[in-house]
C-alpha cells in the first residue's frame, strides 16, 4: 500500500506528522471524500478483513466501503505515518441485542499525549478523531459522548439524530478471529441489516448525506430533511453525483431496494 496515494485520495496536503492535528484532518477528510457503503455486500461479493483489499477498494477502484474496510484502511495508513494504533471491537446496540453484538463494529484507539478514538466506520458519526475521556464531545455542530459502563465495557453515543444510537467497546486488542466470524455473518445472513438494504453515508460541508433503501436524507445539526427517490436512473443519479460512487449494478438492485424498503420500513415511511 502506498501512503501518498491514500493522501492523494482524501487531499490531505503537507507532510502528515505524528499529531493530533494530522489525526483529526486525516478522519475528517476520509470522511468527506470516501463514503461509507455497503454495495458489495448487497451484490453478494466476498467481504474481508485484509487492509490490502480495503486500499484496492477504497483507493485504487474508487469505491467506499463499510467499517472493517474504512477503518482497516485508516489504521493502515495511520501506522504508514508513523501513529500508533490499536483496533479495537465495537459492538453496536449491545444493550439490546446481548452477545451477538459482539465484533458487529471496528474502532481504532490511537495513542499519542492521550489516547483517541478514530471512527471513519460509523457512518453519520464524529467527523473528526476525539480525546477519549468521558462526558459529552461537540463536533462539526453535532453533540456526542463517551462513557464509562462499570463492566468493563466503555460506549459511545452517537448525536440524536444519528443512525445508530450508541455502539460499546471494550480498551483492548480486538480478537481478529472474531472479527473475522462477524464480517461473515454481518455480510451473508438474511438477517444483518446490510444484506436486508442498501446504505450509504458521506460527511458534506454542513451535514452528512444519507441513502437508506430508496430514501436520499440530509442531517444537519438544526434537524434533516428527507426525500423518496423514485426510479432507478434517480438512484444510479444520486450515488454518482451525491457520493461519488460509480456502481453500474447498483442499478439492478432498485427492484429490490423498493421492495425491502417497504418491508422495513412501510410504503409510506422512510
Amino acid at each position: 500500500m502506498k501512503l501518498q496515494a491514500y493522501l492523494d485520495r482524501i487531499g490531505f496536503a503537507g507532510v502528515p506528522r505524528v499529531d493530533a492535528a494530522t489525526l483529526k484532518a486525516m478522519q475528517r477528510l476520509h470522511l468527506r471524500t470516501i463514503p461509507y457503503e455497503n454495495f458489495d455486500v448487497q451484490l453478494g461479493r466476498p467481504m474481508t478483513l485484509d487492509p490490502q483489499a480495503a486500499f484496492d477498494k477504497l483507493v485504487t477502484r474508487r469505491r467506499g466501503g463499510w467499517c472493517y474496510e474504512m477503518n482497516g484502511l485508516l489504521a493502515a495508513m495511520l501506522r504508514e505515518v508513523g501513529f500508533q494504533v490499536t483496533e479495537m471491537a465495537g459492538a453496536v446496540l449491545r444493550g439490546e441485542r446481548g452477545p451477538a453484538s459482539h465484533a458487529n463494529h471496528l474502532v481504532l484507539r490511537v495513542d499519542l499525549d492521550q489516547p483517541y478514538i478514530a471512527d471513519v466506520g460509523f457512518g453519520d458519526a464524529l467527523l473528526e478523531a476525539a480525546p477519549l475521556a468521558f462526558g459529552p464531545h461537540r463536533c462539526a455542530g453535532f453533540d456526542f459522548s463517551f462513557e464509562a459502563l462499570g463492566d468493563g465495557w466503555l460506549r459511545f453515543h452517537n448525536h440524536p439524530m444519528g443512525g445508530a444510537a450508541y455502539y460499546d467497546f471494550r480498551n483492548e486488542p480486538a480478537d481478529r478471529e472474531e472479527l473475522a466470524g462477524m464480517c461473515r455473518w454481518l455480510s451473508t445472513s438474511p438477517d444483518s441489516v446490510f444484506t436486508q438494504t442498501a446504505f450509504a453515508f458521506r460527511h458534506e460541508q454542513d451535514g452528512v448525506a444519507v441513502l437508506r433503501g430508496r430514501t436520499i436524507n440530509f442531517i444537519q445539526p438544526g434537524g434533516k430533511s428527507l426525500r423518496f427517490i423514485d426510479s432507478a436512473d434517480e438512484f444510479a443519479t444520486i450515488l454518482r453525483d451525491r457520493f461519488e460512487l460509480d456502481i453500474p449494478e447498483a442499478r439492478d438492485l432498485w427492484p429490490t431496494v423498493c421492495a425491502r424498503h417497504e418491508e422495513l420500513f412501510g410504503a409510506l415511511t422512510a
